[in-house]
């Protein structure tokens, strides 16, 4: 029998009640009757209490209890449906790992056990009414898609930006007036920004620009901090489907309704949807990636394929305003952000217009909301929530000139999403209001770039921790940024040819301006060869290309840093960039590039050996290629005239055979191996700790092992199973390690001392000429986030690394206390009982991008 319900939707964030009735006769008595919910009793259902039980008060109670309406033989009951979790709120993580298998479809069903009758009604419990599991999210893109065609004609569009590691599509939408509105913007109004910025401007100034459109974009890369991409496709359903929309805002104390006419943003906005940045963790119910990856600190180092995707589409639509839906911190937060901030950023031209765009969405997101109050972190906190970090998604889009916003709601709730729906509502609002002023100040920032001015009326925003201005930190320049940066291509002036290229590849992606000299060209007594990479800084896209090249800034004054501020690719990967200040320095010598395909390995055919240079990570994968491959693999054990220490020596049969994919610098030998070598097997790695150094060492072509198997153990953890020890080569990385080892009393003689772990540094380094540094020059600039030296080493162990001992050693990065650290050690190897320690007091694999440190790992590995 079908038993009528009141409501089939049913929330574990509110309490819900419904009335059921069914046609059951008289012949039954009310007394007995049972319910069930999903197949089993009433009394079966109990809240949670904490961890994975759930045996706490009834979940379902019936509050009317069943009863014949009049003479008939209908009979009606009422139950109320109560917080399973016994909180409106599910934000706290031990609950967000386990809510969502209650999520689903449900019988209900009225049951007399005397007669067997029984009558039923599907219904549908969910986190809130609108979520949405990730195999879902298409669908509903597609239905709104199929109501809009027959509704109107406004232009949507859904593209895959690619796919995710475990192959999942990375939704995209574009909803605009016309086709023809995104394509002006893309093909005409855009390019004409970036190059021409003060024609545009002129245009605005005196009311001849015409109709134009400015992207707002709408993003979620925390997928477990759900309501983000849930509000977007409430957004999106709006915007598709409305002729006017509803805006509930909060104006001096009392909610008032706004009323948007969508027409009218359609001439004015195009609305971009990035639904989620990582659908794997969408699926998993995840903050990471499949690879174990924050996203949301990988904008900059893109190192994750789908930061890669996401990244190269913002730098190609470049949108004014950019909101990123978060939670749950406890307050109800919308950014701008506290000091230090990133001074690549034109700070003048975003703040104040990022406050008044913050208000009106905290404004909207109260009225939409039973929200009491919200914070923005510039005018309400002190330190800890800064943006000196250009790896959150909005601010990277703020080195494009959007107005970028983290968007933080307290509670994971049905009150929450209505919240997230409220603020992109409010930016809506703010955007159609002030178009005209807002997308001026975004050219003004691009007129800067294009012009080379370093404005000063940034420098007030920047201050250091005691608020005092200290401006964009010039050192003995006029101009924070060069006119030009450097990567040349020649052997002897390049570190690192295999992540120069690279670094190309990066910024032309991001939208930055390359340039290759089509001859040899003098600058500053330097010849650079012709094919040398320059990027000229005259640029819209300079603050990018900036952010990314120079050294970086010592904040160590500040108590408080929201995560790691080091970008300096250059250093953090080991390749040589030159600075020049010369306005004039290339004349005509260079032409535009669009793209650059990656170097590859020269193979002498004729010799019978090649010497492959142990300087970049490829060399490495390639190594073990021809080690999987069961190729002939010597490392040389000393230095000898083409051969240095640490170089691999291959037959060139099996070079050709699996190298051609690979770039190596490789000499070639006609004689016999003239230095002592070691024959190199394919050694098995366990690595243990986070999946970051994880993913290093696969990245790297190591097979992996478990450890007890394994010949060698990579670790930054502190659980170390002094069992699997004995043999085997322990390499030990970093804070959690290296304290355990000390605390432990593995090596006797090993003692350390640190700030706090977290506290970070590009450091300049002393390296000792050793088989386990081989590569390495004497001065390295290494990177460490344990805020940890080593204060004494067991007899006999050898130093293989220290802090430098000059008084500028600390490079830039956020180490209060960081000058305890000067001429300490940073390294060291030593056998004890069978048991090879190397230990590394800095990060070799953070966040799988300080590339140039790689092959500290890859030596120690191949040494065993």
């Amino acid at each position: 029998m079908q038993l009528k319900v009141s409501r089939s939707l049913f929330s574990l964030t509110e309490v819900r009640t419904v009335e059921v009735q069914v046609d059951m006769g008289r012949n039954i008595d009310l007394s007995q009757l049972e319910f069930q919910f999903g197949g089993k009793s009433l009394s079966e259902w109990k809240k949670w209490t904490s961890g994975s039980s759930f045996n706490g008060n009834p979940f379902i109670t019936i509050v009317e209890k069943p009863h014949f309406i009049g003479g008939t033989g209908i009979v009606k009951a009422t139950l109320k449906f109560d917080l399973l979790f016994n909180r409106e709120s599910l934000a706290e993580r031990s609950i967000r790992t386990q809510y969502q298998q209650f999520i689903g479809s449900y019988e209900l069903a009225m049951i007399d056990p005397r007669t067997k009758i029984k009558a039923s009604a599907t219904i549908q419990l969910n986190i809130y009414d609108e979520f949405l599991f990730h195999h879902e999210l298409k669908p509903e893109i597609d239905q709104i898609f199929k109501q809009a065609y027959k509704k109107n004609n406004r232009y949507l569009k859904y593209q895959s930006l690619g796919k995710s590691v475990q192959g999942r599509d990375l939704h995209f939408v574009i909803l605009a007036k016309s086709k023809a509105t995104v394509d002006r913007y893309l093909n005409v109004t855009l390019p004409t920004a970036l190059e021409q910025p003060e024609k545009l401007i002129n245009q605005l100034d005196n009311g001849l620009v015409g109709e134009y459109q400015i992207p707002i974009w709408f993003n979620n890369i925390h997928p477990d901090e759900i309501e983000g991409p849930d509000a977007q496709v409430e957004l999106l359903r709006k915007i598709a489907l409305e002729d006017r929309i509803a805006v509930h805002t909060v104006q001096n104390g009392r909610k008032e309704t706004i009323t948007l006419n969508v027409n009218e943003i359609l001439n004015n906005a195009i609305f971009l949807f990035m639904f989620t940045n990582n659908p794997d963790g969408r699926a998993a119910n995840s903050r990471r990636n499949a690879n174990g990856f924050d996203l949301n600190r990988d904008n900059h180092f893109q190192t994750q394929p789908e930061t890669i995707l996401v990244t190269q589409e913002i730098a190609k639509w470049t949108p004014l305003s950019f909101l990123d839906m978060h939670g749950y911190i406890g307050r109800f937060l919308i950014e701008p952000t506290t000091p230090p901030h990133n001074p690549n950023y034109e700070y003048d031209l975003l703040y104040n217009n990022m406050i008044r765009q913050a208000r009106s969405m905290g404004e909207a997101g109260l009225g939409n909301s039973d929200f009491k109050s919200y914070v923005i972190p510039a005018l309400d906190y002190k330190n800890g929530w800064d943006d000196m970090s250009v790896g959150y998604t909005p601010m990277y889009a703020m080195l494009h000139g959007s107005l970028g916003h983290t968007i933080e709601i307290p509670t994971l709730s049905q009150d929450g999403f209505h919240a997230m729906v409220g603020i992109g509502l409010g930016a809506v609002l703010f955007v159609n209001e002030n178009k005209d002023q807002l997308y001026k100040n975004q050219l003004e920032i691009f007129k800067r770039g294009v012009n080379g001015e370093d404005n000063r009326s940034v420098d007030k925003y920047f201050v250091n921790a005691s608020g005092k201005s200290i401006g964009r930190i010039r050192g003995k320049h006029t101009n924070f940024f060069p006119d030009y940066y450097v990567i040349p291509i020649g052997p002897k002036q390049q570190e690192n040819k295999l992540e120069a290229y690279k670094m190309v590849q990066y910024l032309l992606r991001n939208g930055v301006k390359v340039e290759k000299l089509t001859k040899n060209t003098v600058v500053n007594g330097i010849t650079y060869t012709k094919g040398t990479f320059v990027i000229p800084m005259k640029q819209s896209k300079r603050g990018v290309a900036n952010a990314m090249l120079y050294k970086g800034d010592d904040v160590s004054d500040w108590e408080a840093m929201y995560d790691s501020t080091i970008v300096n690719l250059p250093d953090l990967r080991g390749f040589t960039v030159h600075e020049i200040r010369n306005n004039d320095a290339f004349n005509q010598n260079s032409i535009r590039i669009r793209s650059t395909a990656l170097p590859k390995g020269f193979i002498h055919t004729k010799a019978p050996f090649h010497v492959l240079s142990n300087t970049n990570n490829d060399t490495i994968k390639l190594v073990n290629n021809l080690l999987k491959n069961g190729a002939i693999v010597e490392k040389a054990l000393e230095t000898r005239g083409l051969i240095n220490k640490g170089d691999f020596i291959v037959r060139t049969k099996d070079l050709q055979n699996f190298g051609k994919n690979y770039y190596f610098i490789a000499k070639y030998l006609y004689t016999s191996i003239p230095v002592k070598t070691m024959h190199l097997k394919q050694p098995k790695v366990a690595v243990t700790g986070s999946t970051q150094l994880k993913f290093t060492v696969s990245e790297l072509g190591f097979e992996m092992v478990k450890q007890a198997d394994a010949d060698v153990i990579v670790s930054d953890s502190s659980s170390i199973l002094v069992s699997n020890l004995p043999g085997k080569v322990f390499v030990g990385i970093g804070f959690d390690t290296l304290k355990a080892v000390q605390s432990r009393g593995l090596l006797p003689g090993f003692n350390i001392n640190y700030t706090k772990n977290g506290h970070e540094g590009l450091v300049k380094a002393i390296i000792k000429n050793h088989l386990l540094t081989s590569g390495y020059q004497t001065d390295e600039i290494l990177f460490t986030t344990s805020g940890m030296w080593i204060t004494s080493v067991p007899a006999g162990a050898v130093v293989l690394a220290s802090f430098s001992n000059s008084n500028d050693f600390f490079v830039s990065g956020w180490w209060p206390g960081h000058e305890n650290g000067k001429g300490q050690i940073l390294a060291l190897t030593h056998t004890l009982k069978n048991t090879t320690f190397n230990l590394f007091a800095n990060d070799l694999a953070f966040r799988a991008h300080t590339h140039n440190s790689y092959r500290f790992i890859a030596n120690c590995i191949f040494d065993s």
